[in-house]
């Protein structure tokens, strides 16, 4: 199965993250199918902290791959996801 997840790099204590397409089976850090964008989590401006293109993202989810929660979470902040919605309450 395909996953859209993300990469570390960086230093200690200065994380930065690039969201990749890849195989679930690969460990974290190898080769990806992909490079759709980045996430720089310390940058204080939003628009510099997440860039992704959501054209290749939508494409690939439309074929089939899996976002992580976080990937998922940064996609809707990206705007190339819709928000999400509340469950239903119970009667």
């Amino acid at each position: 199965m395909v996953k859209l997840r993300l990469k570390r790099f960086g230093r200690r204590n200065r994380p930065f993250y690039r969201l990749c397409v890849m195989d679930m089976r690969s460990a974290r850090d190898s080769s990806a199918i992909e490079e759709l964008g980045f996430y720089d989590p310390i940058e204080k401006d939003q628009a510099k902290a997440l860039r992704i293109n959501a054209e290749r993202a939508q494409y690939w989810i439309k074929v089939g791959a899996q976002p992580s929660d976080t990937v998922r979470s940064l996609l809707r902040k990206a705007g190339v996801l819709p928000p999400a919605t509340a469950p239903a309450a119970k009667a």
